[in-house]
């Protein structure tokens, strides 16, 4: 197991995990600037809008996205955070009690769920953390309903991760860089529309929708 996934699996880490690790790991995705912070303040409003919706949230972690994402739901609108660490999912549980929210442990290579079955479905800061993740993104698809939204901020090669050094970096920490168009080849390949690509750093968001059917 890496150092980040030991990480993760950490009770102690999971509470500092919020407070203190993402925010500069967040800034250093930005290369020490904000562009990461200011895009990440754009989703997090982006994720309150009103609507009756059904969210999923893999690898939840400690629940960054639970209390935005399930803010406006509406109706028969609910917040669901998946994650295989149980450090994560109990501090997840103890920071955000609200009754459109469940948390669930759960492997994103097969999750538990019937295929087009959420509305939105997000992987923030962890597709870099996890083993084939392109296997993952192809599960998101499955359970993302017609007409709905994948949401994904993950790594990205740029000029410094090419720097020598960088590749023993990453594969010491676990941390995988994406190279530029991979994760937009595979949603492509899923024939996902309105594919769009933010760099910032050596950071990516990337959102893309499920045609309705015809």
């Amino acid at each position: 197991m890496s150092v980040a996934a030991r990480l993760m699996h950490n009770r102690a880490f999971s509470q500092i995990y919020e407070t203190l690790w993402r925010p500069l790991f967040t800034r250093g995705f930005s290369l020490g600037g904000s562009s990461t912070l200011d895009y990440d303040r754009a989703l997090r409003a982006y994720l309150a809008r009103p609507g009756d919706r059904r969210v999923l949230d893999i690898a939840c972690g400690p629940g960054n996205y639970a209390g935005d994402a399930s803010r406006g739901l509406t109706g028969d609108g609910a917040y669901v955070g998946l994650d295989y660490s149980r450090a994560m999912l109990a501090q997840a549980a103890r920071d955000n009690v609200s009754e459109r929210v469940t948390f669930l442990r759960g492997d994103a290579h097969r999750l538990p769920f019937a295929s087009e079955s959420f509305d939105t479905v997000t992987c923030l800061a962890a597709l870099y953390l996890i083993d084939d993740p392109l296997a993952v993104l192809d599960e998101m698809v499955r359970v993302t309903a017609p007409g709905g939204e994948l949401i994904i901020f993950t790594s990205v090669r740029a000029s410094i991760a090419a720097l020598p050094g960088a590749p023993t970096v990453a594969g010491l920490t676990g941390v995988r860089v994406f190279e530029r168009t991979e994760i937009l080849d595979r949603l492509h390949a899923h024939e996902l529309i309105h594919v769009e690509q933010t760099v910032t750093g050596v950071g990516q968001y990337v959102l893309a929708r499920k045609p309705l059917r015809h």
